[in-house]
């Protein structure tokens, strides 16, 4: 999604053409940018960075990447390990492990201290898995999943398209007013109303999936005629504030049934 990954500009599957010769695009292509963002991340009860310096990383193929300066971190908590990892296109990672209050997150943080050459200049900067923190704000908002990339949208339209969805012949939703979510670099998806879905084929699962744009999704499977769909429908009970309207929306995975568009695949 946005600049790197998907269908966008820098992505393995981009979209649109540029007006000039793309082989000088090299598979990782690395921008650095500054954040305007104040960003900071807690462990344990204790702020282990909180930076208004913030730079974020894209590489071609993966999700964009918060790095902070040395300074912005309490060095205090982070510990050195022996840990090391090589990036052809960054250079020799050395990691630190976490410990502040009660948690200790292993090899947690990384950074480049001597680049290789063609590297953007990432030297004298951290960067953390945001998984292994306990909380994330950006601002005062906190925030989950993936740092958020500041090229990436969210559009949900009132649509009066009719969806159609399927499983051996059987209708399992038809509708004439979906809410339509364009998400860059993502196909639009087709959120339908609670109301026009066969709620009785489907069957809460224990999946769970985050996105830091949408909120936390939960899942259903399918069933019809003694057969099961797993996870074929997903949903957000709460959304965040970007995607309010698809409260009581359900959408479908057109992989696993088969779904229509005003009488279209």
């Amino acid at each position: 999604m946005a600049l790197a990954l998907g269908a966008g500009p820098f992505g393995p599957q981009r979209a649109g053409t540029f007006n000039f010769d793309t082989s000088v695009l090299q598979p990782h292509t690395l921008y650095f940018e500054v954040s305007p963002k104040r960003v900071r991340a807690e462990l344990g009860g204790e702020t282990v960075v909180d930076s208004r310096r913030v730079m974020i990383l894209h590489e071609t193929g993966h999700l964009p990447v918060y790095y902070f300066p040395h300074e912005d971190a309490r060095m205090d908590l982070l510990q050195p390990t022996e840990h090391t990892t090589h990036c052809p296109f960054k250079g020799d990672a050395a990691y630190w492990t976490v410990r502040a209050g009660d948690k200790v997150a292993e090899n947690a943080v990384w950074g480049y201290p001597t680049p290789i050459e063609s590297a953007p200049p990432i030297a004298g900067y951290l960067a953390f898995y945001a998984d292994r923190m306990d909380a994330w704000y950006e601002e005062d908002e906190r925030t989950i999943g993936h740092p958020h990339d500041p090229y990436h949208r969210v559009d949900v339209l009132q649509s009066s398209r009719h969806v159609r969805v399927t499983l051996d012949g059987t209708v399992l939703a038809e509708s004439n007013r979906p809410k339509m979510l364009f998400e860059t670099s993502l196909p639009p998806r087709y959120y339908l109303p609670f109301e026009d879905v066969r709620s009785d084929a489907l069957s809460l699962s224990e999946t769970k999936t985050t996105c830091p744009y949408k909120g936390i999704a939960s899942y259903w499977s399918v069933a019809v005629d003694g057969r099961t769909v797993e996870d074929a429908v997903w949903g957000y009970p709460e959304p965040l504030p970007e995607a309010t309207t698809i409260a009581g929306h359900f959408c479908f995975y057109d992989d696993k049934v088969q779904v229509e568009v005003d009488g279209e695949r």
